[in-house]
């Protein structure tokens, strides 16, 4: 048996390479460009990045930040999604152990990443990504010690239909859809994996978390009215928050009724 702190730090450095392998994805999806072939180049110069400057963090670090044969700078994003998906492995495995619900945990931390990551870039939820995660959550739900299929169903259908319901009675009060359908097919996700209790919860940290950034965003005139904000990133958040937390959440309030 590994101890606890070491197979911690072992999670960690897979997340690491993990995360490495999404900065590929929220790249590459988008513009329609295979993930496996070529391999990695500076978009810049277009020089094949070497396997020794390709190092999660590490290269970053070494090379300055910039490009080796054309000095051109590398954005930011490539360490801190490095450094997200190394901490939230660890996490994963510290909170749930080894098991098929840590595998589970970690293919979900995976697309949740990767899904930010365009969100924010692109404003767009591929499907490529959120379909098929529909389809593993529910999948995941069958594991000894899971949610259980039923959980997932109507985690789905209510991550899913809350987005639907939004949509419907915006474009009727507003004359426009307040989400995209993108949105519904990410809560729909986070519906099949997590069950219908914590995606419920998930949908209202997202609103927690990105109400008062949104209202400060237009207070302070960084944003305006009909300027796109992306609403996968906060749904993500709220996400992995009832992941690892959500229990004790739900627990900590039904309480509050029983004192």
């Amino acid at each position: 048996m590994i101890p606890l702190p070491m197979a911690g730090v072992f999670c960690a450095l897979f997340g690491l390479c993990v995360g490495s392998f999404l900065n590929v994805v929220i790249a590459r999806i988008p513009a329609g460009r295979s993930i496996a072939h070529p391999g990695s180049a500076c978009p810049l110069c277009g020089v094949a990045i070497r396997w020794y400057d390709n190092l999660p963090v590490l290269s970053y670090i070494m090379l300055g930040g910039r490009c080796r044969a054309c000095h051109a700078p590398i954005s930011w994003r490539y360490p801190v999604v490095e450094l997200i998906c190394g901490a939230l492995f660890a996490a994963a495995y510290l909170r749930f152990g080894p098991g098929t619900q840590l595998v589970a945990t970690l293919v979900l931390l995976s697309t949740l990443i990767a899904i930010t990551g365009i969100d924010v870039d692109h404003q767009i939820i591929p499907d490529v990504l959120s379909i098929p995660g529909i389809a593993l959550g529910l999948l995941a739900s069958l594991a000894p010690g899971a949610i259980g299929l039923r959980d997932s169903v109507l985690g789905t259908l209510l991550g899913g239909g809350v987005f639907i319901v939004i949509i419907v009675a915006s474009a009727i009060v507003l004359g426009q859809p307040g989400m995209g359908v993108g949105d519904v097919k990410l809560g729909a996700m986070l519906g099949a994996f997590l069950g219908w209790k914590l995606v419920l919860l998930s949908i209202l940290l997202s609103v927690l978390i990105g109400g008062p950034l949104a209202a400060t965003l237009l207070a302070t005139g960084r944003k305006g009215r009909k300027d796109p904000l992306p609403f996968g990133p906060f749904l993500a958040a709220g996400g992995v928050i009832s992941l690892f937390c959500g229990d004790a959440v739900l627990a900590w309030y039904f309480a509050q009724f029983a004192a």
